[in-house]
């Protein structure tokens, strides 16, 4: 995983596919998930921590991840004091510049260094294997549906034109955009979302709630429900109108809530949709994804729904009209 930051370069090397921040991503990820369904929080007796294997694994990974993203930040932080005189003078704008970067060098002073650390680590943490499960469903509901393969691959083909996909190309790559956002309401990441009571409350239904207690929504079973959505367990990107807005909380009255709504809404939503849309493009323009026959497909559910034993595909290059570049197969 590269951080988007223009001085990422400098701990690039740390954030390759095998490098130990992105195990100790996985294994805090893990740690979550287990911590969301263990009924002993004993994680929370501090002495424990230094004696039971799973604690002691995840605090190291905790530390190393924090370590890497403060890292990022101080190096980041050099590169706005070096253009401080800049700032100072004029409005800094350079749309060369990675997001993470301008974000520091616009907030100067108004952003803490933990605020902006948390954020990171989100971004991190959460944005590192989200992406890639909505990529593997939407590969696989795309396989067992051959006219919506084919109309998403029709679109990139006329859109793109064979060069690699713009910023400004992905307002218009419409439906591979819906493709995604339909993966997203059938399998969406996470599946449940936590949220702790601060005050006594009363919710819809009358269910009171104290302070302290942990309230548990089931986006999976939102997503799934049959009352709020029609022919709900069938795969059909169409159902998001294409000429209207990206589907979203606020416009589909909170039945679509693949990022959670309100005020703690997922910080990185539109990175990862922009994400998903540009890998997808790129995904469909060079290559044809087959599912291998006989596949025991179950789903294994945690931080993110993925797949149980994994899912094999055939892939093969594509054979446009224009190319001459043969098709072989891979896996």
């Amino acid at each position: 995983m590269l951080l988007v930051c223009r001085c990422s370069t400098i701990i690039l090397i740390q954030l390759t596919t095998d490098s130990p921040v992105i195990e100790a991503v996985y294994t805090a990820l893990k740690e979550a998930e287990a911590r969301s369904t263990d009924l002993l929080p004993y994680w929370k007796v501090k002495p424990l921590n230094k004696i039971i294997p799973r604690q002691i694994k995840a605090e190291k990974a905790v530390t190393l991840i924090r370590q890497t993203v403060e890292e990022l930040i101080a190096k980041c932080k050099e590169i706005v004091e070096a253009e401080g005189e800049r700032i100072d003078d004029e409005e800094y704008v350079n749309d060369a510049d990675p997001s993470i970067l301008r974000f520091l060098l616009a907030s100067r002073e108004e952003v803490s260094s933990v605020q902006l650390r948390d954020d990171l680590l989100s971004m991190l943490v959460a944005g590192h294997e989200t992406t890639g499960s909505v990529l593997t469903w939407t590969l696989y509901l795309l396989s067992k549906d051959s006219d919506s393969l084919m109309k998403a691959q029709e679109e990139v083909d006329r859109i793109l034109h064979g060069r690699p996909p713009s910023f400004e190309d992905v307002k218009d790559l419409k439906f591979l955009t819906r493709c995604i956002n339909e993966s997203m309401r059938l399998y969406p990441h996470p599946p449940v979302l936590i949220r702790r009571a601060h005050v006594a409350d009363v919710l819809p239904g009358n269910y009171k709630v104290n302070p302290g207690q942990d309230i548990m929504i089931s986006v999976y079973n939102i997503h799934h429900s049959s009352q709020v959505w029609e022919r709900a367990e069938e795969f059909l990107p169409d159902r998001f109108d294409l000429e209207g807005p990206i589907p979203n909380e606020t416009n589909t009255d909170f039945r679509f809530i693949p990022f959670s709504g309100g005020p703690r809404k997922c910080v990185g939503d539109q990175f990862a949709l922009l994400e998903a849309i540009v890998a997808l493009a790129i995904f469909l323009q060079k290559m044809n994804f087959e599912l291998v026959p006989n596949q025991n497909i179950n789903m294994t559910t945690g931080a993110t729904i993925h797949t149980t034993n994994g899912l094999y595909m055939t892939v093969s290059q594509r054979q446009r009209k224009s190319s001459l570049v043969s098709s072989s197969p891979s896996r």
